[in-house]
């Protein structure tokens, strides 16, 4: 099943074809043709085409990716922490960026450009494997939702390194002040690269990291395939669990704390 959803992934989202659209589309055709009708036989200004096939088969809106949890969730902790500077590196901009510059400036890094001018948002192109000169020691509160995986891939047009998460994490680490909080989202379970879509980490690999970095887990949630949340107690027996899953998504919240 794994490898019919991953071809199922490749055809739709790399190829362009879904063959569930295109069959929903055909067994939609009648219902549209009869609702056409009606609606014309009541209507008599100007009427045209454009038939849209598949909306009635959707809820009223998207609740069920891990993308819309990790937003909502982590705008709702920087909101009511109300740190006095926040830096994004590489989150979704029509997601949590927007979510953020709703009710605050933010900050953004990322390896690819930006070119809107967007209220609320400065931006900064940077690949983050790289450390940024000059800002030490720079924000108080720093997110990287969703983009750690990449570092490292070439997805993104950024080098390849096989390190590159490593480099890029004590990069980040370097930006967050002592006392700083650091809001990090990836894919964990069984430890795996799928090149060059993602990394997928064992929760004690990013544990690790942190520590290596004066980074101590202050919360640890995890969205699971369809929506479930779960906040975690970290213990070995919790993170052997989920290292041991396919895949699910952690929402790491870590303290700076001062150097030994």
């Amino acid at each position: 099943m794994t490898l019919i959803k991953k071809l199922y992934w490749i055809l739709t989202t790399q190829i362009g074809i879904d063959p569930r659209v295109t069959l929903r589309s055909l067994l939609g055709l009648p219902r549209y043709v009869l609702d056409f009708l009606r609606f014309r036989a009541g209507y008599r200004g100007r009427l045209e085409f454009q038939p849209c096939l598949n909306d009635w088969h959707e809820e009223g809106g998207v609740t069920k990716l891990e993308y819309f949890w990790q937003d909502l969730l982590v705008a709702r902790r920087i909101f009511a922490a109300k740190p006095n500077k926040h830096v994004d590196v590489g989150s979704l901009l029509g997601g949590f960026v927007a979510h953020l510059a709703s009710f605050r400036d933010i900050e953004v890094f990322d390896v690819r450009p930006i070119s809107a001018q967007i209220p609320g948002v400065s931006f900064k192109q940077a690949d983050l494997m790289q450390p940024v000169a000059g800002m030490a020691d720079y924000c108080d509160s720093l997110s990287c939702l969703h983009a750690l995986e990449h570092f490292g891939l070439g997805r993104y047009g950024d080098p390849i390194d096989p390190r590159g998460f490593e480099r890029g994490f004590a990069n980040m680490a370097a930006l967050l002040k002592q006392g700083g909080v650091f809001y990090l989202s990836v894919p964990i379970g069984i430890e795996r690269v799928e090149f060059n879509a993602n990394r997928v980490f064992d929760p004690r690999s990013i544990l690790k990291l942190a520590a290596q970095h004066a980074l101590m887990l202050a919360d640890l949630t995890v969205v699971h395939t369809g929506g479930r949340i779960k906040p975690i107690v970290p213990d070995e027996i919790q993170l052997s669990h989920l290292a041991s899953q396919r895949y699910a998504l952690g929402i790491f919240e870590f303290e700076k704390r001062p150097e030994l």
